[in-house]
């Protein structure tokens, strides 16, 4: 594990728990299993990710192995004091973010080495949004609800502004988050939380798994149901979308002890080639009504494969960039990070796992956040330049 390095004042929590981005659990709100996701393959290792573009590449690009997100507050002002605040602040970050992502970096410590592979992304919270009446889809001015069963820390939620940073490996996060929590304090924000995260190492084009052992994220949608499900539609908001962020304890131990079987009953695929209890290979779609001779499902009614199936939901899928965190004994699970065009999507699968899902007893979520993810920035421009209308 990392250690946690504080970056106060211009600074703000580099932090470095061996907190994972890694596949998000299947567990918990996957969004859905359908629809392969059409995978361009990664640039070459020498070519950085670009930071300009109709849309931001913490979304897009390939996901790295670590990574590190970071939610400030902005102080209470006056809506107009407030907009100008927040224009400053966002060409600020605009500017530390095209640096350190467009592979030219003035910061020593990200010369001579390895490329970074960087990439990024900014949201605004639904509180910022509504106080300085910016001009966001109107779905995201709302937090999500409480679930059952859940156990919210509202310390490690939420927040005005996030941003998540994504890289080859935990060296240029922790100086990166350094930049920005300077960035973020010329504008007197204060750091809500920080979390670190990572994914396991897997072959080229492999799907990572999980702590618990699956394989995770082998059905995002492609690119045509992405615009449908992802995007926002045409218009000032067409190349945004909305992060859902949840933080999911999960008991390793105890579910790695069940019979190999009830482990791919719970979850529906089974764990070594991460097929579905239905199909022969990874990528086959999940029958959810397919029955055994004695009338029971294949994939059980409790399972999560069924419960979070795009075919309860009209169709409706999310895109899933899930990482894995470890903050120590007892604390270790899913960052669960998904992108859709509307939050009810995931309320609604939300909803239906919280009553049913097998995997529930082995699961606890404990912090909880949704931001508008910004459209990109164009050369020479700014982020959130259609925020202010």
């Amino acid at each position: 594990m990392d250690r946690r390095a504080l970056l106060a004042g211009g600074a703000v929590l580099a932090a470095g728990i061996g907190a994972g981005v890694g596949a998000g659990v299947t567990a918990l709100a996957r969004g859905g299993d359908g629809g392969r996701a059409a995978a361009a393959p990664p640039p070459e290792p020498s070519v950085p990710f670009p930071f300009h573009g109709e849309r931001q590449a913490g979304v897009t690009a390939p996901q790295q192995p670590a990574t590190q997100l970071l939610a400030f507050d902005l102080p209470p002002a006056a809506a107009s004091d407030g907009r100008t605040a927040l224009r400053g602040l966002l060409g600020e970050l605009t500017r530390v973010l095209a640096e350190a992502v467009g592979g030219t970096p003035a910061d020593p410590r990200l010369q001579g080495g390895e490329p970074a592979r960087l990439s990024s992304l900014v949201g605004v919270g639904p509180g910022l949004a509504a106080r300085l009446g910016l001009n966001v889809p109107a779905p995201v001015l709302a937090d999500l609800p409480t679930f059952p069963g859940d156990r919210l820390d509202p310390a490690r939620g939420g927040g005005d502004l996030l941003v998540q940073l994504c890289a080859a490996d935990r060296w240029p996060l922790s100086v990166v988050a350094e930049q920005v929590g300077a960035a973020v304090g010329t504008a007197g924000a204060s750091v809500r939380w920080t979390q670190s995260g990572f994914l396991p190492r897997t072959a080229a084009g492999a799907t990572p798994r999980n702590l618990f052992g699956f394989k995770d994220g082998t059905a995002n949608p492609d690119e045509e149901a992405a615009r449908q499900w992802v995007w926002g539609p045409p218009g000032p908001h067409e190349h945004g979308t909305v992060l859902v962020y949840r933080r999911i304890r999960m008991d390793t131990a105890a579910f790695t002890a069940l019979p190999a079987d009830r482990r791919d009953q719970a979850m529906g695929r089974r764990e070594g080639d991460g097929a579905p209890l239905t199909g022969t290979a990874e990528h086959d779609e999940p029958d959810i009504y397919a029955k055994n001779p004695d009338g029971s499902y294949v994939i059980p009614a409790t399972a999560h494969v069924r419960l979070s199936s795009p075919r309860l939901d009209g169709g409706a899928r999310m895109l899933r960039r899930g990482y894995s965190y470890d903050d120590g004994p007892g604390d270790r699970g899913l960052l669960f990070c998904a992108f859709v065009r509307d939050p009810a999507q995931f309320t609604r699968v939300q909803n239906r796992l919280a009553v049913r899902d097998a995997l529930n007893p082995f699961l606890e979520h404990t912090a909880s956040a949704v931001v508008y993810v910004l459209p990109g920035a164009r050369e020479g421009g700014v982020l959130g330049e259609g925020l202010f209308g």
